[in-house]
């Protein structure tokens, strides 16, 4: 049995279809899916879905490229008032976003000032509730967002703990949070052959420090790049992983879900 730990349940692309999207999970061996929320809208979408369905759990909190969009005084406290719903399994995806240029009427200065104060609440607001984080991070070139991210998690380990989704950086760049408690994960893109950092991330990470998610309805992995992508698909990426490591498919999952339930505090699958 496999956990989905990253997927955009309320995308256009995807909500209109997910009792059958469910079902195919289901007969792939994805037994449970954590929806992640973008905004306050996109994560009161999240937690209706989780709420129909008992396989899904979801998170809230507002993605760095949406931070311009967020125009409520309120929007902490709104967010506040969802994580305290019982499936809300951590806040996010929050983080920082220097790939994306800046919006129409904003300098990047400003745009990345507006990402990294918006991050910092949520930081904040993640151990006042105790619940841990999903972290963005992606950039044109370079570290810099990177680096970025680790001088504002970094105070808070030991308060909290962060998923690093979509990791493709070098283990070299992975290794010093993973020893301080937080976690990698690792989308299709792990399936991709012209991807060595992250094959060679897959290979190093320890046990219990490690997830698995698609990412959908985004970065699908072979044999199906470049189409649609759903939570039943985190199965090739389990396969193409426990390959890369030396393990069957039945190990990696298992170790895989137990991190799940300690990261989210799910219930066992």
């Amino acid at each position: 049995m496999l956990t989905d730990t990253h997927a955009h349940l309320d995308s256009r692309q995807l909500r209109d279809e997910l009792p059958a999207l469910i079902d195919r999970a289901l007969a792939a061996g994805v037994t449970r899916i954590v929806a992640i929320g973008c905004d306050v809208k996109s994560s009161r979408a999240c937690l209706e879905i989780a709420d129909r369905f008992p396989q899904v759990w979801a998170t809230v909190g507002v993605h760095p490229c949406y931070v311009t969009e967020v125009t409520a005084p309120d929007w902490l406290e709104q967010l506040r008032e969802l994580a305290a719903h019982p499936r809300c399994v951590a806040l996010g995806e929050m983080g920082l976003d220097y790939y994306h240029p800046a919006p129409d009427g904003w300098t990047e200065t400003e745009y990345r000032a507006r990402q990294q104060e918006f991050f910092r609440a949520q930081l904040a607001l993640a151990a006042e509730t105790g619940k841990n984080v999903v972290v963005h991070q992606r950039d044109r070139k370079g570290l810099d967002c990177w680096r970025d991210i680790v001088d504002l998690v970094t105070p808070w380990s030991g308060r909290l703990r962060a998923v690093f989704h979509c990791w493709i950086l070098p283990w070299a760049e992975a290794a010093p949070v993973v020893a301080a408690g937080h976690v990698i994960s690792f989308t299709g893109i792990a399936t991709y052959p012209k991807a060595p950092e992250t094959h060679e991330s897959a290979a190093a990470v320890p046990e219990g420090s490690f997830m698995l998610e698609t990412d959908s309805p985004y970065i699908a992995p072979v044999p199906h790049r470049g189409q649609r992508n759903e939570p039943a698909w985190v199965r090739h990426t389990a396969e193409r992983i426990a390959a890369l490591r030396g393990v069957s498919l039945e190990h990696l999952a298992g170790v895989m879900n137990r991190t799940a339930d300690a990261f989210f505090q799910l219930p066992p699958s």
